[in-house]
Order: C-alpha cells, then structure tokens, then sequence
C-alpha cells in the first residue's frame, strides 16, 4: 500500500482543492456540466466494497470515465494495496478540474486524460480495465443538444446495444460507454440518481443491467438524507460484472443507512426485476403490490393543471381585479396552491367561486389584441403592462394565440398535489382535495375528471362524490410512493400517469361499471357533476 502518510497528505491537498475549484464556479454553471464531487467517506466506503468483491489477488487495471479532482483514485490508494494496482486511468473533460488534478496526480501513476470520454477510443482488448468506479455528471437530458443526443445514442447502442430514449441523461450515456472499456469479468460500481429505476426513460439502462453484464446489488441511499450537499439527488450504487448473467440469478437490494451497512436488505430474483415497472418498490416491497386492484386510470382522467407562463401576471387577487377595473367575464376562478388551501375541502358560493379567505382568478380571453383595446380599455392597458414587462416572449405564452389565453382545463371534482413531503401530522404524502366549486387548477396540481362510467353513477348518487374522496385518502401512501418517482431530500413527484396506475379496490367496490368497462372513457366532469366541454369561454 502506498505510504499511508502521502495519501493522507494527497487526500488532504484534494479537499483543499475540490472546495478552491467548486468555490470558482457558480451553482448554475456546476448543474448545467452535472459537476457534483463524491463525498470522501462514500467514496472509500464504494472502493472498501470493491475490494471484497474484486476476485482473487490479481492486480487490476482502474478506471474512472469522470475523474474530477480524484476522489475515487484517492480512495483506490488508500483501499488497495499498490502491489495489486496494476494502472489507473481516469477522463476529465473540464480542465478546471483537470489541470489541476494532473498536477496533483502526476507522480502517483494516474493516466489522467483531458479528454471527453463520450469521444474516448476504448482500448484494446489486452488493456482493457479490470475495474470501473465513476460518479458521472449529471446533465438532465434538456442540457443536451439534439446533434448530441444523436451522436451518444449512436455510440451507446454500437459498444453496449443500450437503446436510450432522448430523455435519458448523461450519466445513462457514460454507463453505457463504458461497456467497450470493460475486460471480461470486470466489476463496475456506478453512483448515478435513483431515477432510472422508475422512469420510461430508464427502461433501456434496466434491459443492459438484466440482459448483457450480470447485475449483483443495487443500494439506494434514503432520499431524504441526500449523498451530494449542493443537489437534490436521490442516489443509488450499481454494482454489476462483464458477465453473461447466469438464469434466474439473484440481485441484492439493499436500502438507507450506509453501502456497507443498510437499513433494509432483500435479495430478489432477476425474473422479478424483468417484470417490475418500478424498481425502487424493492427491497422493501416484493412484485408490485396491489397488483389485482384497479387503477385509478379506470375512474378519473388524471391530467395535469395548466401552465400559464407567468402566475404573477395571469393570476391576480379578485381585489386587484375590482381596483383595476378589469373585466370580470376575462377570468375564471382558480385554486391556491397548496401552501395556501389549509382544508382539504373546497366549499363553493352561489356563483361557483370558492368559498376562501382570499381567491384568486386567471386572466382567460381570447378576444383579439385590437378587439379588447375597443371593448375593454383597462384589461388593454393590463395586457400592455404585459408585454412591457416581456410576458408575451415567455416559451409558453409565445406558443399561443393569443398570448393571454388559457389551455383547456376546466374544473375537476377531485384534485392532487404534484409534489409532496411526508407530513408528520398524518404520514400521508400527497393530497386529495375535493373541488366544490368551478375554479380550475394550476400545474402545481393533478386534476383528476371522473370517466363516463364513474360520472353517471355520480349523477345518480351524488354522496358517491364524498365516498370517492375518502377512497382516494384511504390510498396507503406506499401505494403512492411505488408509483411515483423520489427526489433528495424527500420530496416526492407523482406524474398524471404515475397517478394514474395507482390500485384501488374500495374505488372499484364503488364503481364496478368503470371496472367492467373495455377501456377508461375521456368524459370531462366538472366539481358539480355536469359534464364539460373542455374549450373554456373566457371573452
């Protein structure tokens, strides 16, 4: 093993560096290259379980495609002993990393190249790598120009027959690469977002992990306790051999406290990973729970609330409407956000308007600019001080005609929160809401429209509107949470479809009509029970 104190003393120069180089750059600038350095005592604890799991006392070869400043090299010398490390070579494609760590690095036998490795020639197959350990950037797939996309997904499927979707993001783009750098029986230890375990995009990364390496363990961290202190990232390690995977192998998947030491621990048998939609029921759930229940897709449309581009300017307080003089017949009631609906209920007065403390209305006309300057002097004035202020060059708003008219999305009898946090009071992490009233909802919300079936027996039991609410909020928030998708720090993401393939039986004891149905209708029902034309009037 190399000298413990020169490690030490390279550990401690790395630090130092890692926080001078972070330090000159902004937050914006690291998210956009997906820069976020692997904290120190996770990368010892990732190189501490490739040494018990690296075969025998061969030397081996170590690579890592995004080196940074280091830190799993630095883990590598203090782990390993340097009898046993054979080369080392890592890829850092920003030399605002990579100058300074090739002089960090320079007498230890690091191969460090300043080189994007997406465009790296693999090696051949004599020095190719006996062990592959990387914490690839995290570049959300929108960072990524189409011409880019184009050429990553061209080389992934040539070395790894990985077939990503252009929503895969960059860290999908490195594993796959990889696969070429890989000499038989290699291990590889990737720290990458837990995401791909549950989104479509992440189907061609499970059908490699399955299909063409042998996938040994998966260890996700607990969200809410997140691995990288300047990202919300869910994180998990993929442990993996260049191995054609044997039938019916078992995986280990483990859950919170630490890689070496986790809270929950489960082995799963591959088969049962080719089936599952999502992986991250695993450890704690066996095959998806509920699985002979209906899902919410046979009652309710789930749809989300609309995006209107600017809710500064679109959604004002009913008295500055009044102090403005502008015309009420150009708005239409819309929810608070959830911050501000304290009930779970939303009681409605004689117009259909909430019954809140302060309510709030969406500026909805689709009256051409010239007809509203004639008819409706002071909404023209409002909708100047609009274009003043550059509302109408937003993306969403340039997309449509006119600029200050709304997507369709009339009111829903029932609503869900988009996002949500284990609340401590009930445990429960997103919220039913029953709409009364005719208010519409903005995308912070899922708004969920009773199918055909589900609205005629509404119509001839209204008190089943209240017994659908009750079922919704009997929904146990693991069912809710093996659909949805799972943040850093806890914050949980439910998408309309996600929503959507949640179970409910007590949902299909209320409505057996939607159950015995060949397929969900599309019928529109508003919170009174009446059906809608999705085209809102406005003026």
């Amino acid at each position: 093993m190399a000298s413990e104190a020169n490690v030490a003393a390279l550990e401690s120069r790395r630090l130092g560096l890692q926080e001078t180089l972070d330090g000159a750059k902004s937050q914006a600038e690291r998210n956009a290259m997906g820069q976020f350095a692997t904290p120190p005592l996770l990368a010892r604890d990732i190189l501490g379980y490739a040494a018990a799991n690296c075969r025998g006392g061969d030397k081996i070869r170590f690579l890592d495609p995004a080196i940074g400043t280091g830190a799993f090299y630095s883990a590598l010398r203090t782990v390993f002993p340097e009898s046993r490390i054979a080369a080392a070579a890592g890829y850092e494609s920003d030399p605002h990393y990579g100058l300074p760590a090739t002089e960090l690095w320079e007498r230890s036998g690091l191969d460090l190249q300043l080189e994007d490795f997406t465009r790296a020639r693999p090696p051949a197959r004599s020095a190719a790598f006996d062990l592959v350990i990387c914490n690839p950037p995290y570049v959300r797939h929108h960072h990524l120009r189409s011409g880019e996309k184009r050429r990553l997904r061209d080389r992934v499927l040539a070395s790894s027959g990985m077939n990503l979707s252009g929503l895969a993001g960059l860290y999908c783009y490195f594993l796959g690469l990889s696969h070429r750098w890989m000499a038989p029986g290699a291990l590889a230890g990737w720290l990458i977002p837990s995401e791909f375990m549950d989104v479509n995009y992440g189907a061609g990364v499970k059908r490699y992990l399955l299909e063409r390496v042998t996938l040994l363990h998966i260890h996700r961290f607990d969200p809410a306790k997140v691995q990288f202190g300047d990202a919300l990232v869910s994180s998990s390690v993929v442990w993996f051999r260049n191995e054609t995977p044997p039938n019916d192998y078992r995986v280990r998947m483990t859950y919170g406290g630490s890689l070496l030491g986790p809270d929950v621990e489960r082995v799963v048998v591959a088969g049962e990973l080719r089936t599952a939609r999502k992986w991250t029921r695993f450890p704690a759930k066996g095959v998806d729970a509920g699985e002979d229940a209906p899902a919410l897709g046979r009652f309710f449309t789930v749809k989300r609330g609309l995006a209107t581009g600017d809710n500064r300017f679109f959604i004002l307080p009913e008295e500055e409407i009044a102090s403005r003089g502008l015309p009420w017949q150009a708005f239409r009631p819309i929810l608070p956000g959830p911050r501000d609906l304290a009930d779970d209920e939303v009681q409605c007065d004689s117009s259909g308007n909430p019954r809140l403390p302060r309510r709030l209305f969406l500026l909805d006309c689709r009256l051409p600019y010239e007809e509203v300057s004639q008819r409706h002097p002071a909404l023209w004035r409002y909708l100047e001080e609009g274009r003043e202020r550059g509302v109408p060059d937003r993306y969403i708003c340039r997309h449509r005609t006119p600029w200050y008219a709304q997507e369709s999305r009339p009111a829903a009898p029932f609503v869900c929160t988009y996002l949500g946090r284990t609340r401590k009071t009930d445990g429960r992490l997103f919220r039913f809401i029953v709409n009364r009233s005719r208010a519409t909802a903005a995308n912070v919300y899922l708004m969920l429209y009773p199918t055909a079936a589900v609205a005629k027996a509404m119509e001839r039991d209204p008190s089943l509107q209240d017994k659908a609410w009750q079922a919704l909020n009997d929904i146990h928030p693991d069912a809710l949470l093996g659909e949805g998708r799972v943040y850093g720090g806890g914050l949980h993401k439910l998408e309309p479809k996600e929503l959507g393939n949640v179970p409910s039986a007590a949902l299909g004891r209320l409505f057996p009509d939607a159950v015995r149905g060949t397929s969900p209708g599309n019928l529109f029902v508003g919170a009174a029970g009446r059906q809608l034309n999705p085209s809102t009037a406005g003026i």
